[in-house]
């Protein structure tokens, strides 16, 4: 089937759903790596009008929600200091650190500013001189090229009151700490679209092999979604295991190769920890050691923060598709989008956040299902 030019097609939509019934025979797992595509998934409903053998895994695909504690603990020391101007996009402002979060600095007269890209930090940068500018470089593969081209441009300009707190991650480790870990019961995955339209999808072949999972690179419509899920049922009762680009209208095999050299030039892979996760190897970005003077972390001494994740508060069970957010006692109890316990339920591509806002608000037949008792989890990491 070709892929899909037009998003809102019931008939469509109909032939998918019936060739998914058609198709499948037997129970599979499925986890879509995205967030974008979890809320097209709860708020069109996807995961109802699929057959009962076919359930979808919510996976580790929020970038506001995977940054670690101890980061935004960092975020939070550095946008109170009276010389800094925090800028960062909106969806970070409410993500609680360990007794607080920006917007609560914010009402206690720090300057943390909302911003729509990093070149906006870089034009406050140019326009306060007698000020620090400080960027919260969060984000998957996709904002990496936005922020490498801003620290580019600050020493271009030579502003030396420019800096970036970095807390880039990348999809394919992800994937890999997924299938290792004990608990797995994924066999196949949707991958992000956006994010192999940035890097390509050299990584992903070895990586289906490997595992023997299908990987179908899949957008954010609901019928991208629909053409993705029946792509990954066909190879499963194939017993196929292979990469399939169901989203060629955006994704290359070669990715971006501009925005490819822009990251290469400023970024270099390390290690990171995953918020609810624990560390992933080589699962992130840092900048490199001709850009570090343009690394906050460093420039305001912050590294020495250790936190500890609150016990309420099983997000990382949920990011790691452990468990559904309904079935987390305080989800829309102690836990909701005015009382956050955390960014799963703050972030615009957060899980809790999807269910919460499109009133899943108990257990479907299908995650009662899947539900696994707590103290037989074995998380990531």
């Amino acid at each position: 089937m070709k892929y899909i030019d037009e998003f809102n097609d019931p008939d469509l939509a109909r032939r998918l759903l019936d060739e998914i019934r058609a198709t499948v025979t037997r129970p599979w797992a499925l986890m879509e790596v995205c967030g974008g595509q979890t809320h097209s998934i709860i708020r069109h409903g996807i995961d109802q009008l699929l057959p009962d053998e076919v359930e979808l895994i919510h996976g580790p695909g929020c970038p506001v929600c995977v940054t670690p504690l101890d980061v935004i603990d960092k975020a939070l020391e550095i946008a109170a200091r009276p010389d800094v101007i925090f800028c960062s996009f909106g969806d970070m402002l409410r993500v609680p650190g360990t007794d607080r979060d920006l917007f609560r600095v914010k009402g206690e007269g720090g300057d943390v500013r909302v911003v729509y890209s990093p070149l906006d930090a870089l034009e406050l940068a140019r326009r306060h001189p007698d000020r620090q500018v400080v960027f919260f470089a969060i984000g998957f593969e996709t904002t990496a090229p936005a922020n490498a081209m801003a620290v580019h441009q600050a020493r271009r300009l030579a502003l030396d009151n420019f800096s970036l707190l970095v807390s880039h991650v990348r999809v394919p480790p992800a994937i890999e700490a997924i299938m290792t870990a004990p608990s797995c019961r994924v066999q196949g995955f949707l991958a992000a679209g956006h994010v192999c339209s940035v890097m390509g999808t050299a990584e992903y072949p070895e990586l289906a092999e490997r595992h023997r999972v299908p990987l179908v690179v899949t957008g954010f419509e609901p019928l991208d979604i629909l053409e993705g899920i029946r792509r990954a049922v066909h190879q499963l009762e194939r017993g196929e295991h292979r990469l399939e680009n169901a989203y060629p209208r955006a994704v290359r095999e070669q990715g971006n190769p501009a925005a490819l050299r822009m990251i290469e030039e400023v970024f270099e892979v390390a290690d990171r920890n995953w918020r609810g996760i624990g560390p992933i190897p080589a699962s992130g970005w840092r900048l490199t050691d001709a850009f570090r003077a343009y690394d906050a972390e460093h420039r305001f001494d912050v590294t020495g923060i250790r936190t500890e994740e609150p016990a309420v508060c099983r997000a990382g069970e949920i990011l790691q598709g452990l468990i559904k957010p309904t079935q987390c006692e305080a989800f829309g109890k102690a836990c909701t989008p005015r009382t956050p316990l955390g960014a799963t339920m703050v972030s615009n591509e957060g899980a809790c956040a999807a269910y919460y806002l499109y009133r899943r608000m108990t257990d479907t037949p299908a995650q009662q299902g899947s539900r696994i008792p707590r103290e037989e989890m074995n998380p990531v990491g």
